[in-house]
């Protein structure tokens, strides 16, 4: 990765080559393996390439993204009643989850006004290809699930750098893969600065 890229050491950070391709998935069930071991934060970042464009999801969206204020804005998830990607992090069991909506080209703002609120000594389990071009992680994963073979262009940009790939439709064995990330973070300890609440590592089985 590029040197001057922002590096924050304490995030996981995972990306997708498709929609739907079980980004949160996989997220979730980090969280969910990870939460005994340390704080940890959930982020999940959405870019778009001007206000009033398109929707990035597809479709005429629901106007939250073209009726964003500023450059860029961050929401805290609160609620864990819904089906919204942020809530089911938050019911994961992560103590904090918030939304970055930015233009892209104020990606590294919003990301860097992010990290201003949050402790040295917590994890990040961020959902995000885009972040990957202004951001050097601790961990990147790419979940490479997409249909007929088409990448979209925002993991296409990304996936080289990837540190794993995840290939096909992995949700049924998604505990799993999970916990053999879980030990890599656990044995990698990603920053020396996070705090480790528990020793033990998940197991391998």
């Amino acid at each position: 990765m590029e040197k001057d890229l922002l590096h924050i050491p304490q995030m996981i950070l995972i990306g997708s080559s498709s929609r739907n391709s079980g980004k949160t998935t996989l997220a979730t069930e980090l969280i969910n393996q990870l939460k005994n071991s340390y704080h940890i934060i959930g982020l999940k970042v959405t870019t778009i390439q001007q206000k009033n464009s398109k929707c990035p999801r597809g479709g005429n969206g629901c106007g939250t993204c073209s009726n964003m204020q500023g450059n860029f804005e961050l929401l805290e998830e609160t609620n864990r009643n819904t089906q919204k990607d942020t809530s089911l992090l938050l019911l994961s069991g992560a103590e904090k989850v918030f939304w970055l909506k930015c233009l892209k080209s104020h990606i590294q703002c919003g990301i860097e006004q992010f990290m201003l609120q949050i402790p040295k000594n917590t994890l990040i389990i961020c959902e995000s290809n885009s972040l990957c071009t202004v951001v050097n992680p601790g961990f990147f994963i790419m979940v490479n699930n997409s249909k007929n073979y088409i990448i979209k262009k925002s993991a296409s940009e990304v996936i080289k750098n990837a540190d794993i790939i995840v290939e096909n439709d992995f949700k049924t064995s998604v505990n799993s893969i999970a916990k053999k990330i879980a030990v890599k973070v656990l044995q990698n300890n990603l920053n020396s600065n996070i705090v480790l609440l528990n020793k033990q590592t998940p197991s391998k089985n």
